[in-house]
């Protein structure tokens, strides 16, 4: 008996106010971007009905978290603050959540002020691509709160992180830097943390592609579930000189590279395709 509780703890499972959503099958999480200044213009919407027609398909195409956020992130995106974000997204979740009752919403912030409220309202997964540099706020509150946090490696801001991103290992420099971040969430009371290594945060394409290969790493050194979120990005349209737009094949390719090297949960624009994605991978994994 003993060997089967230990084999138990071993399945990766996140509690999301305590409904326990498990990672032994990966996860797709759907992105919807309560912003008009989303880097691919397939998701841009600022309009409350368009957040739940996003959500509505999302989770028809077998999405098990909404990510939802109301900051754009790309590249030179300016800067929304805190009451901006907490104005667009509050009516988000709670339109969500009516119609939706057990749906888990993630929120992608790096206000502590938003996770706050956000939570408040009902979303049970706070994403943070700053793992709390931008707010020092931020580790304490979701120590607090007890609920997941997604903790993403970026060098640099938003604003300025491709302008010369220079690592000596990027690998090791990643990997390093989420370990800390594990100590210090560890040490405010946080259960459930996810390491994202942060694909074109402050990154080269070849510095994305070294992450990658070596993938399988985060989450076998760190022992936490791994995030990724590569969907429609720069390392796939502009290795082939495309556009986010013609991306999701690319995506497609990337995302099931990600699965085979360990990838948890994909966080992607287009759900129905990682969901298959996930389904052949677990199928060859057998």
């Amino acid at each position: 008996m003993t060997n089967h509780i230990h084999h138990a703890a071993a399945i990766p499972q996140i509690n999301c106010r305590g409904q326990l959503l498990s990672l032994h099958t990966p996860v797709v999480m759907g992105i919807i971007n309560a912003t008009d200044d989303s880097f691919y213009e397939g998701n841009r919407m600022h309009e409350l009905h368009q957040v739940m027609a996003k959500a509505q398909q999302h989770l028809e195409e077998g999405a098990a978290i909404l990510d939802l956020g109301a900051q754009s992130t790309r590249p030179g995106a300016e800067v929304v603050g805190p009451e901006e974000e907490i104005h667009r997204l509050l009516p988000s979740i709670h339109a969500i959540l009516n119609r939706y009752p057990t749906a888990i919403i993630s929120i992608d912030t790096w206000y502590a002020s938003v996770a706050e409220k956000a939570v408040q309202a009902g979303a049970s997964i706070i994403n943070d691509i700053s793992a709390g540099d931008m707010d020092p706020e931020m580790i304490p509150l979701i120590g607090r709160l007890q609920v997941p946090y997604i903790a993403m490696h970026m060098q640099g801001k938003p604003a300025t992180m491709q302008h010369n991103p220079q690592y000596g290992n990027v690998v090791t420099e990643v990997l390093d830097y989420l370990k800390e971040k594990l100590a210090v969430c560890r040490a405010a009371g946080i259960k459930d943390f996810i390491a994202d290594p942060g694909f074109g945060f402050g990154k080269t394409l070849e510095h994305n592609y070294a992450l990658m290969k070596e993938l399988s790493l985060f989450s076998s050194v760190l022992g936490v579930p791994v995030l990724t979120g590569i969907s429609r990005k720069s390392m796939i349209y502009k290795l082939l000189h495309t556009t986010p737009t013609e991306a999701l094949n690319g995506t497609t390719v990337l995302n099931t590279i990600a699965l085979l090297h360990g990838a948890h949960i994909l966080r992607v624009h287009d759900v129905k395709a990682a969901v298959e994605a996930v389904r052949i991978t677990e199928k060859l994994k057998g």
